[in-house]
């Protein structure tokens, strides 16, 4: 898998606004929010997009689900919120590194955004 941006923040090549942090993942803000609360929520591993997922990665794709949930108590996220995971340029998966996106914080419609 190429280096992507995604890689530079997790090594702090880049600055991000780090929401949480483990030995499986990091979650930051989205420096082009689509919602009051935009974070990604991403795993260390390289892991190009959910297509890539083996069964063997279950247990980390249910970590970053975990965590963002968490993420959404902890920011105040009462009302709702929702997780998305684009997957493929078709799907509007513009970088090569597998994320979630948590939402929330105003009513949330479909399209997001």
């Amino acid at each position: 898998m190429a280096d992507t941006i995604f890689g530079r923040i997790i090594r702090r090549e880049i600055p991000a606004r780090i929401e949480h942090e483990d030995d499986r993942c990091l979650a930051f803000h989205d420096v082009a929010p689509q919602a009051p609360v935009h974070v990604l929520v991403i795993p260390k591993q390289p892991l190009p997009s959910l297509a890539a997922a083996t069964p063997g990665d279950a247990p980390l794709l249910g970590h970053l689900v975990l965590v963002a949930t968490q993420l959404a108590a902890r920011l105040g996220l009462d009302g709702g919120y929702r997780l998305v995971v684009n997957c493929g340029r078709d799907g509007g998966q513009s970088v090569d590194h597998l994320h979630v996106h948590l939402l929330g914080g105003r009513p949330l419609g479909w399209p997001p955004g």
